[in-house]
C-alpha cells in the first residue's frame, strides 16, 4: 500500500545517448562558427575602399532600405535620378541563405543588403563620419501587426508611420507611430543606434496588406521625396513609373516559376 499519495519522484527519461548529444552540440557548435557576416567588394571599387579603410569620409545622407518594398521604391524613386553604382555586398551566412554572389541580385535575400553610391560623389566611407550626418530608414510589414484603438478597416492600406531620434529636428512626412506599437529587426537596431550616439535619423514604416512586392506599398513611400535630404539628389524620376513595373513584373515572373 503506498505511503506517500502523489508523490513527484526525480525519474529521467533518456531518448538518446550521450554520444548522439556531444555530435549535436559539435554540430551545433559548427553552425555558429560559421554564421559570420562577409563583405564583398566589386572588382572596379574594391581598390577604392581597401584604401580608404582608415579614413573617415563625410556623409551627408545615409539611406537604409529594409525589405523587397522599401527596396523597390529607393530603385524606381531615387536611384532612377542620377548615376549610382553598386559597390558591394554585405551578407550574413546561415542555413537560409547559402549564396555568395549577393552582389548580382537585385533584391537581396533578408540576410544580406547591397551597397550602392552616386558616381557623382564617389567617396567610400570606411568608417562613416557622425558630423551632419542624417540616416533615413525605409521598411515595411503587414498590417496585421499594426495596433489602434480603432478598426483597421478604417485605414486606407497602405500607410505611413514614423519613429525617429532626439537629434532628428525635421518634421516626418507622415503621423508618427502610435503606443504600443513597436518596430523590431534592423531598421529598430538603427534608429536605436542612432538614438545612443545623437545621430539625426528617422524610420518610415509602411503597413501594407500585401508582403510580397507590390505597387501600391510602394507608391506609400513617394511623399518621402519632399524630404530634404533627398531633394538634393532625387532631381528627375520620369522614369520611376516604367522602371516600377519592370520591378514588380520581374518579381511576378519569378514568383511564377517557384510555385
Amino acid at each position: 500500500m503506498a505511503t506517500f499519495f502523489g508523490e513527484v519522484l526525480p525519474v529521467f527519461s533518456r531518448a538518446v545517448e550521450e554520444e548522439e548529444e556531444d555530435e549535436d552540440e559539435e554540430i551545433r557548435r559548427e553552425l555558429e562558427g560559421r554564421r559570420e557576416i562577409t563583405i564583398q567588394w566589386c572588382t572596379g571599387s574594391r581598390a577604392s575602399t581597401e584604401s580608404s579603410l582608415d579614413l573617415s569620409f563625410t556623409c551627408s545622407t545615409f539611406l537604409i532600405a529594409v525589405g523587397q518594398n522599401a527596396v523597390g521604391f529607393l530603385n524606381s524613386f531615387v536611384q532612377c535620378s542620377g548615376s549610382w553604382e553598386i559597390i558591394g555586398a554585405v551578407t550574413l551566412w546561415n542555413e537560409r541563405v547559402k549564396g555568395t554572389d549577393t552582389v548580382n541580385r537585385q533584391f537581396p535575400t533578408d540576410s544580406s543588403c547591397l551597397l550602392y553610391r552616386l558616381t557623382s560623389n564617389p567617396m567610400v566611407f570606411g568608417n562613416i563620419q557622425k558630423r551632419n550626418l542624417e540616416v533615413i530608414i525605409l521598411s515595411s510589414c503587414s498590417v496585421t501587426e499594426y495596433k489602434s484603438p480603432s478598426s483597421i478597416s478604417n485605414i486606407t492600406v497602405p500607410f505611413l508611420r514614423a519613429l525617429k531620434t532626439s537629434a532628428f529636428q525635421e518634421t516626418p512626412h507622415c503621423p508618427l507611430l502610435e503606443q504600443p506599437n513597436v518596430i523590431s529587426g534592423l531598421s529598430a537596431a538603427v534608429l536605436s543606434y542612432c538614438q545612443v550616439r545623437q545621430i539625426p535619423a528617422v524610420l518610415y514604416h509602411c503597413y501594407s496588406d500585401v508582403t510580397t512586392l507590390d505597387s501600391l506599398t510602394i507608391e506609400a513611400f513617394r511623399p518621402l521625396l519632399a524630404c530634404k535630404s533627398l531633394v538634393s539628389f532625387v532631381k528627375d524620376t520620369s522614369r520611376s513609373a516604367e522602371i516600377l513595373k519592370q520591378l514588380v513584373d520581374m518579381s511576378k515572373i519569378q514568383s511564377n516559376l517557384y510555385t
